[in-house]
C-alpha cells in the first residue's frame, strides 16, 4: 500500500466522516475507527522495509514552476508519527462515539469529521519532505486545533481560549514560514532532504541567524515552550477526546518533529543547541510548578505534557548519540501513558461532571476498569518498571549524563521528573481511591467504547517493555537513525544493571514520593503565591493582547474619520510618495515615443481635459456628472480610433449605464447645499490632483518609450482563429484561452450582487417590488419601451457576434442591463422589475450555472475544465461552426445583466428609504 493511497483514503473517509457517524448512529465511533485502524495496518506493514533502512516516497506536482510538490517520505522517524497518529487516533475515534453518545448526530458528526480531518492534516506533516507543503499542513493542525478548542461554540472560555491558541501557534507558523522562505532563497529549493544534505550552505548563508530564530519561534509556539506554554493548559477546554489526541499525542509534539528533522541542518549552529536546553529546562521548571499549583483533572494533565515536551526540547539539543534514542523512546512512551491519563479524566469528568480534583474521590467504585487503567498509565508516568516509562527515563538520564553539559539539565531533569512522580500518583489514587465520599453517585457507566482506549494504551505501555527487542528493532532504531542521518546503536531495554542511570531513577521515585505525601501543603503554599501570576505566559498574553487594542483604537481613531476627501487625499498622497521616490530611484525615465500626436486624438483630450475641469469646478451634481461622462465619452473614442473597438464599446455601455444609474439616484435624493471647501483646501486638492496626474503621465510616457514586445499578441493573433475558430482576439482570450480567469471574475461579481441585494434590503413591511413611478420627462416616458426594445435587440446581436466581431457577453449584458436602467428612470423601478419578470439574483445564478456546465465536456472528454468543444453540423446545406463558448458567453451575459440590475433596483429604491 503506498504512502499517496494511505493519504488519499485519509482524505475520503474525513469527507465521508458526516454520511457515515449518522447512518451508524451510537456505534459511529466504532464505525468511523475502522479508518485510521486500517491507515495503522497500512503503514504497519511498511515497518519490515523502513527497520531495513529504505526510504519510502513519493512525488505529486503541485507547483513545479515554484519548486512546490507534494513530496511524501517516510523514514524510520515520520514512520513513528505515522503509527502514533493513526494508532492512538483509531482510539480516540471509538472513546469519542461513546463519550459524545448523548449529543446531537449532527454534532457528534461534527465532531468527528474535525477529528478526521485533524489526522489527515497530522500525516501529510510528518510525512512532508517538501518544506512549503509541511507548512500547508501545519497551519491547518492549527486551525482544526482551533475549531476543536472551540467547539462548544456558546462557552465563552472556550471561544477565548480557542483564538487565543490560534494567535499564537498561527503566529508560531507565519515565523517559521518566514524561516522556510529564507531557506529555499538560501539553496534554491525547498526539500527537507537537500537542507539536511546542504546544511553547510545554510550554515555559511548571511541569512543563517534569522533562520535559527524563525524555525525555533514555529517550533516554540506549536509545542507549547516558554514563553508560549499558556495556550496549552487553556485549549483543556476542548473535549476530552481532542484534549487527548492533539494536546497529548501528536498536534504538540509536532514542534518537537520539526526540531528533530532540523538536526542534521541547524545542530552544528552556534547557540542553537544552547537555546534549546536553555527554553527545554525552562520551560520544565516553569510547568512543573504550574502543575503543582493546578486544581482541574485536565489541568494538571496539560501541564505535566507542558513539562514532558520540555524534557523532549531539552533532549532535542543535547549533543550525543544517546539523545535521539532518549527523544524517540521519550515520545513513544509519553504517548501512551498521557492519552490513556487524558481518555480516564475524560471519562471521570463524564460520569460525575466534576473537574477539579480536590472534589473527586472514591470514583473507583463506579469506574474500576477505568481506575485499573489511570494506575497502569500512571505507573508508566512515574517511570517504574517494568513500565515503558521507566526504560525512557533511563535512557533520558543515560543521555544527559553522555552529553557534554555540565550536571545543571541533570538537576532540572531530576527535580522535574520527581514532580511527574507525584503528579503521577495524584491523578490515580486520588481521584479514584482516596476520600471515598466526596462522590456517591455517577451520571455515566463504563461502556466499551469509553474503556477500549485508555486500556489498550496502558497495557500498550506494558507490553512493550516486556517486547524491547522488538520495539528497538522496528521503531526506536529506525526513527532513531532517521533523526541522525546514520545508523545508531539502540541499547532499549528494561534492566541495564546496577548504573548511575538506575540510581537517579531511585532518587527520582523518592522524592516523587514525598511530594506525593506533602501534596496538600505543596499545592496550597504555591496557590498562595499570587506574584507567580505576574510571570506567567497567561498574563504577558493578556497585557499584550490589551496593549493591541489601544493601539488598534487609536489608529481607528487617527485614520476612520468618516471624511472620503481626507480618505481619497491619503490614498493618492501615498502612492504619489511612493512611485515617485521609486521613479526618481530607478535612475531616471526614458520619456522618448516615436509616435506622432494625431490631430483627431489631441482634439478628444483637449474636450475630455475641458470635462475634466469643468466636473471639478462644478456646482451642481447633476452638471458634474454629464461632465464626467464626456470624459467618459472621449477615453472610448481614443480606444476606437486605436484599434481597440471591444474596449470602446465596453466604456460607451459602461459610461451610458453610469449616467443612466446615477441620475435616477440623483431625481429621487433630497440634496441639501454642501458646506463649501475653503481656498487652501481647493489649493491642495489641485497640488495632489495635479502631481498625481503628472506621476501617472510619466509612468505611462516611460512604459511607451520602451521597445514593444509582441510575442504574445503576436501568439493569440496566431492562434485566435486556428484553435479556437474566432477572428475577434480579445474575446477569444477571454471565454476560451483564459476562460477560467474569466470564470472567477464572473462569479466575483455574481457575489458582489448577493452582498449589496442583503445590505440594501427594504425595510420590513415594505413590498420587496416597490419603488414608486420614475419622475423623468414626458419623451423618456414615452419612448422608453422603444430603447427598451432596440437595446434588448442590440445587446443579442453582439452577444451572438463577440466570437468574431466587436462584441460578447460582458458588453451584451451591459447593454441589455441600460434597457432596464432606462425603463427603471421613466417609470420606476417596480416596472422594471414587472418587465424582467424574474428576480435578478436568480438570473445571475443561472448565468453561473451556464458558464459552469459549459466547462464540463471539455472536462468529460479531454480532462480539463473550460477546453472548450466545437462542432460543425451542416444546416440547409451551409456549414455552421457552433462551440460550448457560446455557453460560456451566455452564462456571462446573463450574470452582468443580472447583477448589474441587483445594483440597479436596490440603489433606486434607496433614496425613497
Amino acid at each position: 500500500m503506498s504512502i499517496g493511497l494511505l493519504l488519499g483514503l485519509a482524505v475520503l473517509g474525513a469527507l465521508l466522516a458526516a454520511p457515515v457517524s449518522h447512518l451508524t448512529g451510537r456505534f459511529c465511533g466504532w464505525a468511523l475507527g475502522l479508518l485510521p485502524a486500517t491507515l495503522f495496518a497500512g503503514f504497519l506493514s511498511m515497518a519490515g522495509t523502513v527497520a531495513g533502512g529504505e526510504v519510502i516516497g513519493v512525488r505529486l506536482p503541485w507547483a513545479p514552476s515554484l519548486g512546490i510538490d507534494l513530496d511524501f517520505r517516510l523514514d524510520g522517524f515520520s514512520l513513528l508519527f505515522a503509527l502514533l497518529i493513526t494508532g492512538i487516533g483509531a482510539l480516540v475515534v471509538v472513546y469519542s462515539g461513546a463519550y459524545m453518545a448523548e449529543k446531537q448526530p449532527t454534532t457528534r458528526a461534527r465532531f468527528l469529521t474535525l477529528i478526521l480531518l485533524f489526522m489527515t492534516a497530522m500525516l501529510g506533516a510528518v510525512l512532508s519532505d517538501n518544506l512549503i507543503s509541511l507548512f500547508v499542513f501545519w497551519e491547518l493542525t492549527s486551525l482544526l486545533s482551533f475549531l476543536l478548542i472551540g467547539f462548544e461554540s456558546h462557552s465563552p472560555t472556550a471561544r477565548r481560549s480557542a483564538i487565543q491558541s490560534l494567535l499564537v501557534t498561527a503566529g508560531g507558523g507565519l515565523a517559521l514560514l518566514a524561516g522556510i522562505l529564507l531557506i529555499g532563497a538560501t539553496l534554491g529549493s525547498f526539500s527537507l532532504s537537500e537542507a539536511a544534505a546542504r546544511s553547510d550552505e545554510i550554515l555559511a548563508s548571511p541569512w543563517r541567524t534569522w533562520i535559527i530564530l524563525f524555525v525555533l519561534l514555529g517550533a516554540f509556539t506549536k509545542s507549547a515552550q516558554y514563553p508560549f506554554y499558556f495556550w496549552l493548559p487553556n485549549a483543556m477546554q476542548a473535549p476530552t477526546p481532542a484534549s487527548a489526541y492533539l494536546h497529548s499525542a501528536t498536534m504538540v509534539k509536532l514542534g518537537i518533529y520539526l526540531l528533530a528533522r532540523f538536526e542534521l541542518v541547524l545542530g552544528d549552529a552556534a547557540l542553537y543547541r544552547e537555546a534549546l536546553v536553555a527554553v527545554g529546562s525552562v520551560t520544565m521548571l516553569v510547568a512543573a510548578i504550574q502543575a503543582l499549583r493546578a486544581t482541574g483533572f485536565k489541568a494538571v494533565l496539560a501541564y505535566s505534557t507542558v513539562a514532558s515536551l520540555g524534557i523532549l526540547v531539552m533532549l532535542t539539543g543535547l549533543d550525543g548519540e544517546a539523545t535521539v534514542v532518549a527523544t524517540v523512546g521519550f515520545i513513544l512512551a509519553h504517548a501512551f501513558y498521557k492519552a490513556a491519563l487524558f481518555f480516564c479524566a475524560g471519562t471521570v469528568i463524564h460520569a460525575t461532571g466534576e473537574a477539579t480534583l480536590r472534589k473527586l474521590g472514591g470514583v473507583a467504585r463506579f469506574l474500576p476498569l477505568t481506575a485499573a487503567a489511570a494506575v497502569l498509565a500512571s505507573l508508566s508516568m512515574a517511570g517504574l518498571p517494568p513500565f515503558m516509562g521507566f526504560i525512557s527515563k533511563e535512557v533520558l538520564f543515560e543521555a544527559q549524563l553522555a552529553s557534554s553539559w555540565d550536571a545543571a539539565p541533570v538537576v532540572v531533569a531530576v527535580l522535574v521528573n520527581a514532580v511527574m512522580v507525584g503528579i503521577a500518583g495524584v491523578v490515580s489514587l486520588r481521584p479514584f481511591f482516596l476520600n471515598r465520599h466526596r462522590t456517591t453517585t455517577v451520571k455515566h457507566g463504563e461502556t466499551p467504547g469509553l474503556l477500549f482506549g485508555p486500556l489498550v494504551l496502558a497495557l500498550a505501555g506494558l507490553v512493550f517493555s516486556l517486547w524491547p527487542e522488538g520495539v528497538s528493532q522496528y521503531v526506536i532504531a529506525p526513527a532513531a537513525s532517521a533523526i541522525r542521518g546514520e545508523p545508531v546503536e539502540v541499547s532499549f531495554k528494561l534492566w541495564h544493571g546496577l548504573t548511575p542511570m538506575l540510581a537517579l531513577s531511585v532518587l527520582v521515585i523518592v522524592v516523587g514520593g514525598l511530594i506525593l505525601m506533602l501534596w496538600q501543603p505543596i499545592h496550597a503554599g504555591l496557590r498562595g503565591l499570587k506574584r507567580l501570576d505576574r510571570f506567567s505566559g497567561d498574563h504577558g498574553y493578556e497585557w499584550g493582547m490589551r496593549r493591541l487594542d489601544e493601539l488598534a483604537e487609536a489608529t481607528a481613531r487617527s485614520l476612520q474619520h468618516g471624511d472620503l476627501r481626507r480618505y481619497l487625499a491619503t490614498i493618492f498622497a501615498t502612492v504619489l510618495l511612493l512611485a515617485g521616490l521609486g521613479l526618481a530611484m530607478s535612475g531616471g525615465l526614458a520619456l522618448t515615443s516615436q509616435d506622432r500626436l494625431r490631430p483627431e486624438v489631441l482634439g478628444l483630450l483637449i474636450i475630455g481635459l475641458a470635462g475634466g475641469l469643468t466636473a471639478a469646478r462644478a456646482d451642481s451634481l447633476l452638471t458634474g456628472l454629464v461632465a464626467v461622462g464626456l470624459v467618459g465619452l472621449c477615453i472610448a473614442l481614443i480606444f476606437l480610433l486605436n484599434g481597440a473597438p471591444d474596449l470602446a464599446l465596453t466604456q460607451f455601455s459602461v459610461e451610458a449605464l453610469l449616467v443612466v444609474l446615477l441620475t435616477a439616484t440623483l431625481l429621487r435624493l433630497p440634496l441639501e447645499p454642501g458646506i463649501a471647501r475653503s481656498e487652501a483646501e481647493r489649493r491642495r486638492d489641485g497640488l495632489l490632483a495635479a502631481g498625481f496626474g503628472l506621476l501617472v503621465f510619466l509612468a505611462l510616457q516611460s512604459v511607451l518609450s520602451q521597445p514593444l514586445d509582441t510575442r504574445l499578441s503576436d501568439y493569440f493573433a496566431q492562434a485566435s482563429y486556428p484553435e479556437a475558430f474566432g477572428r475577434n482576439v480579445v474575446n477569444v482570450i477571454l471565454v476560451d484561452f483564459r476562460a477560467m480567469d474569466t470564470f472567477g471574475e464572473t462569479a466575483v461579481l455574481g457575489f458582489a450582487a448577493i452582498t449589496v441585494w442583503a445590505l440594501l434590503r427594504p425595510p420590513a413591511g415594505q413590498k420587496e417590488d416597490g419603488g414608486g413611478q420614475g419622475s423623468s420627462a414626458l419623451v423618456l416616458r414615452a419612448m422608453d419601451r422603444i430603447f427598451f426594445v432596440m437595446l434588448g435587440v442590440a445587446s443579442l446581436w453582439i452577444l451572438l457576434r463577440g466570437h468574431n466581431e466587436p462584441g460578447g457577453g460582458f458588453i451584451g449584458g451591459l447593454v441589455a442591463a441600460l434597457g432596464f436602467a432606462i425603463v427603471a428612470l421613466a417609470k420606476g423601478v417596480g416596472a422594471a422589475r414587472r418587465l424582467l419578470r424574474l428576480h435578478p439574483l436568480g438570473l445571475a445564478g443561472a448565468g453561473l450555472l451556464f458558464a459552469l456546465l459549459s466547462g464540463l465536456p471539455g472536462l468529460a472528454l479531454h480532462g480539463a475544465f473550460l477546453q472548450h468543444l466545437w462542432f460543425s453540423p451542416v444546416i440547409l446545406g451551409v456549414e455552421v461552426k457552433f462551440g460550448t463558448t457560446l455557453f460560456f458567453d451566455i452564462g456571462v451575459y446573463l450574470v452582468v445583466l443580472g447583477s448589474v440590475l441587483a445594483f440597479l433596483f436596490r440603489l433606486y429604491r434607496e433614496p425613497a428609504r
